[in-house]
């Protein structure tokens, strides 16, 4: 019976006659049922993709962008009560009060206009003249302000870089930087940073063999968040070359070079120390960190003259102009906060010491203190997970840690704490962490 069931039918004489259907009918049946079938399913594919395509999507390169991890252990803290906040890069203190009264009066003044794109003359000079005091003659002409330094970050990366471009950055690091070339097409190759006795290095060999023909861009972070690494003159010098040889951009995100703590100097070496200003190379910078102004959302962008027309017409598209009225308070920061610049970073330099010390002093955490910034970034037991082991010091501790992962995965098994606070907040958080130590000795 392999030929299937009989058909019952009639001959032409008008007998019973008892048939089996042929193979190849059989066949035939069976094929016009999978092909009815695939054009069925290829026309449910059809539909779902048209869907799909109409769907209210962002755009593949926006969806691939990876969410702030940061931010998802400081959402998992809102409710937890007396939550001590380490997560963030920001001090405990309020913006000092001559910056906070000098926009008072702006604003008393009618400071509510639009300014020029790249910024008001007298903020434009005053920039001028504090950077040529650090780093060498430098010309409002080569200044422009901007609305916070990521801001300055996304547009210096707009004017050089686009799709399919090459970009190169020095990890672990702040993830705005890896992410940014990424949101306008293009990749990026990351050089890791080694973390050993003396605390994190640079293998510069390595980097400098990243720094091929075609690179388009060099991000170079230093001070460094979330590591504290800082960039010695050499490298510097050693990297600089290399990128004039290749015609490489350097992007130089330098809004930690006054958080520094090497040397007695009073800022952390700059590319802009060696680079002239008509240079492939574009140093960004923030009011946040220097004058503790990270709500205001203010920052200044040191790159060759010729840029800035062009770079003007981007600061349109984006953002028209930074508030007149904060332009009005960075000018009191930039002329008047020397003082509480240096200040402040003495207070960082103690309560970086301090905490080490106290960290030093729990067994199984791996600390060193870094040379620059206002973090350190340090190994415990069940960092190798550091995103659940940050939500659970949430949970269980009120401690707000920032994950190691966030930074990339260079970053993994290691936590940051921003130490921006006093001695008493440090002792809290330390004595919270030991706890939760003693309570999962296998964490």
């Amino acid at each position: 019976m392999a030929n299937g069931p009989a058909v019952q039918r009639f001959s032409e004489g008008g007998a019973l006659d008892f048939r089996f259907p042929s193979a190849e009918a059989a066949m035939s049946e069976s094929e016009g049922a999978v092909i009815s079938e695939l054009g069925a399913l290829a026309n449910a594919q059809t539909s779902a993709q048209a869907e799909g395509e109409r769907a209210p999507n962002a755009r593949d390169a926006v969806r691939a962008l990876r969410p702030s991890q940061i931010r998802e252990v400081a959402n998992a803290g809102f409710g937890v009560p007396d939550v001590l906040p380490f997560w963030f890069g920001e001090s405990d203190q309020v913006t000092p009060l001559f910056i906070r009264d000098a926009a008072s009066r702006a604003l008393a003044d009618g400071a509510t206009f639009y300014t020029h794109n790249l910024g008001i003359a007298p903020l434009r000079e005053a920039l001028a003249e504090y950077v040529s005091k650090l780093h060498g003659a430098t010309r409002p002409a080569e200044i422009a302000v901007t609305s916070a330094g990521v801001n300055a970050l996304m547009l210096a990366t707009q004017l050089v870089a686009g799709a399919g471009d090459r970009v190169v950055a020095v990890t672990p690091l702040w993830p705005n930087l890896v992410e940014i070339p990424k949101i306008l097409g293009a990749t990026v190759e990351t050089v890791a940073l080694t973390y050993g006795p003396t605390g994190w290095t640079l293998d510069l060999d390595r980097l400098l063999a990243a720094l091929t023909p075609g690179t388009r861009i060099l991000m170079i972070n230093s001070p460094n968040n979330p590591t504290g690494w800082v960039m010695t003159r050499e490298q510097q010098q050693a990297v600089l070359d290399r990128c004039r040889q290749l015609g490489i951009w350097l992007v130089a995100d330098e809004v930690y070079e006054r958080l520094y703590y090497g040397d007695d100097a009073a800022v952390a070496p700059s590319f802009l120390d060696l680079a002239s200003r008509d240079e492939r190379v574009i140093a960004v910078n923030s009011f946040s960190k220097a004058w503790l102004m990270t709500g205001w959302r203010l920052g200044w962008i040191v790159a060759p003259e010729r840029l800035m027309e062009d770079l003007g017409k981007l600061v349109e598209y984006n953002t028209s102009c930074a508030p007149s009225f904060v332009q009005m308070a960075g000018i009191a920061a930039v002329k008047d906060g020397e003082q509480f610049t240096q200040a402040l970073v003495a207070d960082l330099r103690t309560s970086r010491d301090y905490l080490v010390t106290a960290l030093q002093r729990i067994p199984g955490i791996d600390v060193r203190a870094p040379a620059g910034s206002m973090y350190l970034f340090f190994r415990l037991p069940g960092a190798n997970r550091s995103l659940e082991l940050c939500k659970a010091l949430v949970r269980e501790s009120a401690l707000g840690l920032a994950p190691g992962s966030a930074f990339g995965p260079e970053g993994e098994g290691f936590v940051r704490w921003c130490y921006a606070c006093d001695t008493t907040r440090l002792d809290a958080g330390v004595a919270r962490l030991r706890a939760f130590m003693e309570a999962h000795p296998a964490a």
